[in-house]
């Protein structure tokens, strides 16, 4: 079943990021905890891990795009 990555929460008054870079590409095996992208806001850069095993399958924001929390970002299918 695929699995979506989302924008997870950035913190109380930060709802909104720009995403640096990908990280891995359409096609790649990713294992849970590996990382996918970088994120920028106004008070921190991160970087967003695999929610789970699989191909990311599907990016659905390209690098340089700005994302809101909760936004769903891309798509890992299972093995």
């Amino acid at each position: 079943m695929p699995k979506e990555v989302v924008i997870p929460q950035l913190g109380n008054e930060i709802d909104e990021a720009e995403i640096d870079e990908w990280i891995t590409s359409v096609g790649q095996r990713v294992t849970l905890g590996d990382q996918l992208l970088s994120i920028t806001t106004p008070k921190l850069t991160m970087e967003i891990e695999a929610p789970a095993n699989g191909v990311l399958s599907e990016i659905k924001v390209a690098a340089g795009e700005l994302v809101k929390t909760g936004d769903v970002i891309a798509i890992i299918d299972d093995d």
